[in-house]
């Protein structure tokens, strides 16, 4: 049987188009969720994988929608041919009942862990660049440096609680307890 498996990773992206492809594709049977690819526990893959039976052919329009690393994908994968099924990703044309097939996954699996790891050190070097240039990323600081001296002064001299010093400056406990 040829068993479908769709996903988008929020609510407000549709999965129209992948019901579709995955219709056109001969699914006979399609689980189908709204859930970013980065938590491993998804319900529906969870079902899917549970009900899973020996000869079914697991089919995806893109690989990328079964998981987001290259360990979780390998990890799925395994799980399905452990049972005696297999995998099929429309888009790249992978299809792992063929050793071909097989060869075909891990060559593109390796691929794609590598351009998520290449974006991942671009993203580090733009950061650190920034910083050499005086850019500091994050939230900015809820105090200015002459209020972080007064609430020192007034916790210190004036020997205030922090919680009344955190509502005379309208910010948390934490910040006050933070300058």
């Amino acid at each position: 049987m040829i068993i479908g498996y769709a996903r988008v990773s929020t609510d407000d992206q549709n999965l129209d188009g992948q019901l579709d492809v995955l219709k056109a594709a001969g699914a006979e049977r399609i689980f189908a969720e709204k859930i970013t690819g980065t938590v491993r526990s998804r319900p529906e893959l969870d079902r899917l994988l549970d009900q899973l039976r020996q000869g079914d052919v697991i089919t995806v329009t893109k690989y990328d929608r079964l998981a987001r690393s290259l360990r979780d994908l390998l990890d799925i994968v395994d799980t399905i041919q452990a049972q005696g099924a297999g995998f099929r990703s429309l888009a790249e044309d992978i299809d792992t009942t063929t050793p071909a097939g097989r060869l075909v996954f891990h060559v593109f699996a390796s691929i794609a862990q590598f351009e998520r790891e290449r974006i991942s050190e671009r993203t580090k070097d733009g950061l650190e660049a920034a910083r050499k240039r005086g850019r500091v990323g994050g939230r900015p600081s809820a105090l200015t440096d002459v209020q972080k001296v007064e609430v020192r002064r007034m916790r210190d001299v004036e020997l205030r609680s922090m919680a009344e010093i955190a509502n005379l400056f309208r910010v948390s406990t934490k910040t006050v307890r933070r300058a």
